[in-house]
């Protein structure tokens, strides 16, 4: 282990103890060095990369300070890291989504307020009305699932669910431009999730948000499997690979999400 990492694994330690509580402001450098038998160049290099992990807020001329730890705070990242994942895990990405988001979305169908149940029917709504334009399909798409998610009370579910939603938002916008009607198949799935949530009915609503992701995984299987049967270009790679994906899915993870 590096200094550094054990820096790191010192600081850590004392936040994980409640020496550190949230909101709580280090000592003076020197002190916590020598507090945690450090040099001072390891213990800079710690504060920084656990300021990047969103552990500690480095305040100009106030000090450095323990962040609140909030869930939405620590996991933020997990989006970034999701987009980064090759196309090879892409499936595993929407598979754990499949384990995660249905329970949630039966467990918003049994806490889900009338405000909550409104929220989601506006964004129904603006689903409708935008059938035919893929952007705005997808912005309310993501809108709606996430508050159904924020309907379960959960925090850290949605913070998770939603770090992993980037990817699959993104490509059903590629899905959108090259399936003819498969916006009117979306909105379908949405109203029933819609309507189990309105019954409180926690198994149907379980169902259907399964039904949905199970849409988005049975198409993304099938790319795959075009792309690995595909003959190899004169390079070696899939030729289809290069232009289904390339062209069709990659693109849409370096430009502006469409949230």
């Amino acid at each position: 282990m590096s200094l550094t990492d054990e820096a790191i694994s010192r600081i850590r330690a004392l936040v994980q103890s409640g020496d550190l509580p949230p909101g709580a402001r280090l000592p003076p450098e020197h002190q916590l060095a020598a507090q945690l038998g450090v040099s001072r160049n390891p213990l800079r290099e710690a504060v920084k990369a656990l300021v990047v992990a969103r552990v500690l807020d480095v305040r100009r001329g106030d000090g450095t300070y323990v962040t609140s730890l909030e869930p939405r705070l620590l996991l933020e990242g997990l989006g970034l890291a999701v987009e980064l994942l090759r196309d090879d895990t892409l499936l595993e990405i929407v598979q754990v989504r499949r384990m995660l988001e249905p329970a949630a979305t039966a467990l918003a169908a049994s806490r889900i307020s009338a405000e909550q149940l409104a929220e989601i029917g506006e964004h129904l709504a603006a689903m409708r009305a935008a059938s035919d334009e893929v952007e705005k399909l997808n912005h309310h798409d993501a809108a709606f699932h996430r508050a159904v998610v924020r309907a379960t009370g959960n925090e850290t579910l949605s913070t998770l669910l939603d770090g992993i939603s980037g990817r699959t938002l993104r490509m059903r916008v590629w899905r959108g431009t090259v399936e003819t009607g498969s916006s009117h198949k979306t909105i379908a799935e949405h109203e029933a999730i819609y309507d189990a949530l309105a019954a409180g009915d926690a198994t149907l609503a379980q169902a259907a948000a399964l039904v949905h992701i199970g849409t988005t995984e049975t198409w993304l299987r099938s790319v795959l499997e075009d792309v690995e049967g595909s003959p190899a270009g004169a390079d070696g790679d899939p030729s289809p690979a290069g232009t289904k994906i390339a062209d069709g899915l990659w693109p849409e993870l370096g430009g502006e999400e469409t949230r």
